[in-house]
């Protein structure tokens, strides 16, 4: 997951709180099960420095553009989901 903007935040220990629901998931499980099934963060670095940021990132989460982001995806089309 290609985080920008605000999202970079996300990639902070403690910032994915909360629960969007009754009967959602908290939104920290989301994390732990989004981690366990394989699935990373990629941080833009842009966004992460502009907005001052700093300190550990959450487990699966680095720093990284688009640059990284365009040899993951190689030459095979990539699905996008944003909402």
């Amino acid at each position: 997951m290609f985080l920008t903007k605000e999202a970079v935040r996300l990639a902070l220990p403690g910032v994915a709180v909360g629960t969007a629901c009754d009967g959602c998931p908290t939104l920290e499980s989301m994390l732990e099960r989004y981690e366990k099934a394989g699935g990373t963060y990629l941080v833009c670095p842009i966004c992460f420095n502009a907005k001052k940021l700093s300190g550990d990132l959450i487990a699966g989460a680095e720093i990284g553009g688009t640059v990284p982001m365009w040899k993951w995806i190689g030459d095979e089309g990539a699905t996008t989901f944003c909402y």
